[in-house]
């Protein structure tokens, strides 16, 4: 038996507005919002008396999403510094292709966007990028050179 197919990535965040504001801006799209508590909820997550607000992104061709959780119960708890390096294990990273990357940095700044390095030129292939959005998750961003 395979896999079907990748249902969404998960990103624990401390402001669900904010959040959405960065992908919709990065071009996603708000599929809905939802409050998330009950038996079940507590069963999947191992974790007791969950409640929280999720609200779900999709990419335009519908076939990638995010899912974004802010826990009201138990209230979140910080993994670290939200400024790590990329070669910290356990790092998160969600890569996205995009049309015009340095158009998109510079829409993605006014939500908080951290270049973590510079826009990078890998061969004739790509540009490529990483910068630091909602929570410190690192999302990566792909230029297609033709």
């Amino acid at each position: 038996m395979a896999i079907q197919r990748m249902d969404n990535v998960g990103i624990v965040v401390e402001d669900l507005d904010a959040a959405v504001a960065f992908f919709v801006e990065l071009g996603m799209e708000l599929e809905g919002r939802a409050e998330v508590e009950g038996p079940f909820a507590d069963r999947c997550t191992g974790v007791d008396g969950v409640r929280c607000d999720i609200a779900m992104v999709r990419t335009p061709d519908g076939h990638s999403r995010v899912e974004l959780a802010k826990y009201r119960n138990p209230t979140a708890i910080g993994a670290g510094p939200h400024h790590r390096p990329h070669h910290v294990l356990g790092t998160h990273r969600i890569m996205f292709a995009v049309d015009d990357i340095e158009d998109t940095v510079a829409r993605l700044r006014p939500h908080g966007a951290e270049l973590l390095g510079g826009i990078a030129r890998f061969e004739d292939s790509y540009l490529l990028c990483y910068v630091r959005g909602p929570e410190g998750v690192i999302v990566g961003l792909a230029e297609q050179l033709n």
